[in-house]
């Protein structure tokens, strides 16, 4: 790829200046004149009936137009299992679950009468984690489960708490524990946690009178939005029309479809009028869905050389209340259950079960985060076991092209990374052979630990994006597609491939950010790290195609035959001859000669990308094709452990992944770098905490803790470049997997340093204390 003359440069973001000059508009930016605003009550129970609702004095407050409970509105949602109301009716089963919404004429009046609305409650017994939902006398949080409507592939059990499961056999367990000398189990365990993205979320919707519903969301999913409103709602879905402005930050929590329906149906109930709700800071922690919590037992057998021989994995996701997205986490871990390594006799069942936490949406990484630091604390219980190096325990089992993945696809070096190379590159950044434990004085250990991570998009089998693109007078271009802009740049490399291969400079490239879905070209959703992978391919069809328009009227102009011109500079020129050109600015509106007659017309190029071969996975084998590349990655953390308190320090956190073709340096090494930070910070400090009866006592960013300033550790990234050939470019994907492999290579390095196992997130230093001393309870 010598000759590329704008993919692998690092060109700034598109949307910069308006973000640093304030100029950029988000979802909660919109005021108009006559605009309502709705506030929601929220449960103070995690698990409770709702025995009376008494509003009369809030009707008492001026400028109230509506109060909704949940007798207006019977309608179920859930994009796997409709499972949830809009609006908490009989009992509540979370911690901040919505139990009603008024709706008035400032966001003031709303909320003073959200706190005069009285609601009486029985409480009922709690669900606090997967082991407890799984007990036989476990209460039911969900005694209908078996009525639900579900999406294709779940498979639920009624009379428990088990909203699905899917199980993935692959060889002969028998002949795999026969085989092996030296056997493990380990089991690692974190509860819930928030996104904790900058812009919390907001809608505003209206129902217009020619009956089509208007809604504006801060949403990762505009597409999914109008297609899951149809179906809850019963509406033709040409009736809904979706906008996406900016998005502050999603990670995959504004991927769920939550507040567009709580709009709705709050305009719905004041004749159409416009109305905008935004989420506080505590609604968005815990009364919008959060990040998956985990339960998971983890058993390998091993031949006495370190070859793993048998692998026997439980999940228990901690779905939280509602399924929604949770069983779909679930299934993507479930695809890449034993992590990178070639394991030839595999056993693993992922469950999906209710509880009373918050539900869960997409995490960024979606489920492999949670399953590489399952995976990865048993292989450092493995390599201690054998006294074997854990890197070298690592090489002699990960995955190379000819192996078969857990869905037995076959892997090649175009489906699947280079995770040799990766590793090789990790041990030297690190210093691995080095030293890997070492003391500093009497009191001060530094350690190091690394992981391996994959992941697969595990997106939907018939997952599209389209895009426009076409021309101003001047010869510039201008591009369309449903990306959502979250952050990412995604983009501004559109814009690249576009430039690139129209051989123009990329300021030429004029980029729309407002999705509109009655005009703008849908895309899937902006998850999974597809965007590049799926709008890629998109935009450079459409500009095949208006490359193949200009090429038919410059050969009328030039009277040549279109296959021996070339496109470059702003020009159309003839290959044997240069000289022999005309402009595209001349020709992209049409070409009129001089007696007047016109040819051609406006050129506007359109491509469109649907994912191939992709199938559906057999919930009883866990058969099937999951995706079009396994990307791989190699990450170390270097730590300092103070023993006389157990505190310590985050020093150096490295990533090795392998890009296929880095797309744009800068961009691609901040993506990488902030979700490090983002998978140090899970597994160092983020999570709720619940009390016995599943309350959370850190709702807010006072007490849920993120990184500050000045606590970052330094950050090292590398890339591979071994290309994907499906994916434009040969690019891989990359927003997602710089966390990953974090919380593992970090609890291997404070392991390491502690000189105890440490399976259970985040990593608080009251944590190591409790583990090296065996002390039972939080305090002495």
């Amino acid at each position: 790829m010598d000759h590329l003359k704008v993919i692998g440069k690092s060109i700034p973001k598109k949307e910069s200046r308006d973000k640093v000059t304030g100029a950029a508009k988000y979802t909660g930016d919109r005021m108009e004149a006559g605009m309502l605003h709705a506030r929601m009550v929220t449960s103070p129970y995690a698990h409770a009936a709702i025995v009376k609702i008494d509003t009369s004095r809030a009707w008492q407050i001026r400028g109230v137009r509506a109060i909704l409970t949940g007798e207006d509105c019977d309608v179920l949602t859930g994009e796997e299992i409709r499972d949830r109301p809009v609006i908490a009716k009989d009992k509540v089963r979370f911690f901040g679950e919505t139990v009603a919404v008024v709706v008035a004429d400032s966001e003031a009046c709303a909320l003073r009468a959200a706190l005069f609305i009285d609601v009486q409650y029985n409480p009922l017994p709690v669900v606090n984690s997967p082991t407890e939902a799984l007990r036989f006398d476990a209460p039911l949080v969900h005694e209908k489960l078996g009525e639900y409507d579900k999406a294709p592939g779940v498979v639920s059990r009624p009379g428990t708490n088990i909203a699905s499961i899917i199980q993935i056999r692959k060889g002969e367990m028998e002949k795999g524990w026969n085989e092996s000398n030296t056997v493990i189990e380990t089991s690692v365990a974190f509860v819930p946690s928030d996104h904790a993205a900058m812009e919390t979320r907001s809608a505003v919707a209206e129902i217009r009178p020619d009956g089509c519903i208007h809604i504006e969301t801060s949403s990762q999913a505009p597409f999914a939005v109008k297609k899951y409103m149809g179906i809850y709602f019963r509406i033709d879905p040409g009736k809904i029309i979706v906008e996406t402005p900016f998005v502050g930050g999603g990670y995959g929590g504004k991927a769920a479809i939550q507040l567009e329906l709580v709009a709705y149906i709050a305009s719905k109930a004041v004749g159409g009028r416009k109305v905008k709700i935004v989420n506080t800071r505590e609604e968005d922690m815990v009364t919008s869905p959060g990040h998956i919590g985990l339960e998971a037992t983890v058993k390998l057998g091993s031949s006495q050389e370190g070859k793993i021989t048998a692998a026997e994995i439980i999940y228990r996701f901690d779905g939280g209340a509602y399924c929604d997205k949770s069983s779909d986490v679930a299934r993507a871990a479930a695809a890449d259950c034993t992590g990178p390594y070639a394991i030839d006799n595999l056993y693993c069942d992922c469950l999906t079960v209710y509880t009373n936490h918050p539900y869960a949406s997409a995490y960024r990484g979606y489920g492999h985060s949670e399953l590489t630091f399952a995976i990865e604390r048993a292989m450092d219980a493995l390599a201690d076991k054998l006294q074997l190096d854990p890197m070298e325990l690592r090489l002699r089992n990960i995955v190379t092209p000819g192996d078969i993945s857990p869905t037995r696809n076959v892997l090649n070096s175009s489906n699947l990374g280079d995770l040799q190379e990766c590793m090789r590159r990790l041990r030297t950044l690190i210093e691995w052979d080095d030293w890997t434990v070492r003391r500093v004085d009497a009191y001060k250990i530094r350690a190091k630990g690394i992981s391996c991570s994959w992941k697969n998009s595990s997106m939907d089998p018939d997952a599209g994006s389209g895009a426009i693109v076409s021309f101003n007078p001047d010869g510039s271009m201008n591009l369309e597609c449903g990306v959502v802009e979250i952050g990412t740049g995604t983009k501004t490399v559109l814009a690249q491939m576009l430039a690139e291969r129209m051989r123009m400079d990329p300021d030429q490239i004029h980029v729309r950010y407002p999705i509109h879905t009655q005009i703008t070209p849908e895309h899937w959703k902006t998850v999974a790290s597809r965007g590049t992978f799926m709008a890629g391919r998109a935009v450079l069809k459409a500009a095949d195609d208006a490359i193949r328009q200009l090429l038919d009227i410059a050969a009328c102009v030039l009277r040549v035959d279109p296959e021996d011109l070339e496109v470059g500079q702003g020009n159309i020129f003839v290959k044997a001859d240069p000289s022999v050109q005309i402009a595209i600015k001349d020709i992209c509106y049409g070409y009129t000669y001089p007696n007047g007659n016109a040819i051609g017309g406006q050129i506007i190029g359109r491509g469109h990308y649907i994912q191939r071969q992709m199938t559906y996975l057999n919930p009883e084998t866990g058969e099937g094709n999951p995706g079009p590349e396994w990307n791989v990655a190699a990450q170390a953390v270097e730590i300092e452990l103070d023993t006389r308190d157990y505190t310590y320090k985050i020093l150096k956190a490295v990533s090795v992944i392998d890009a296929g073709k880095v797309l744009n340096p800068k961009t691609a090494e901040g993506q990488v770098m902030g979700a490090m930070s983002m998978g140090l910070g899970f597994a160092n400090r983020e999570t709720f905490l619940f009390d016995n009866q599943g309350v959370i006592g850190n709702a807010t960013l006072r007490d849920y803790h993120l990184f500050r300033y000045g606590e970052q550790p330094e950050y090292v990234v590398q890339f591979v470049e071994n290309p994907c050939l499906e994916a434009p470019f040969g690019a891989r994907a990359l927003g997602e997997h710089g966390l990953i492999g974090m919380p593992a290579a970090l609890a291997s390095a404070l392991s390491r340093a502690a000189g105890v196992p440490l399976n259970r997130l985040p990593l608080f230093p009251e944590l190591v204390w409790q583990t090296v001393m065996e002390a039972r309870h939080d305090s002495v």
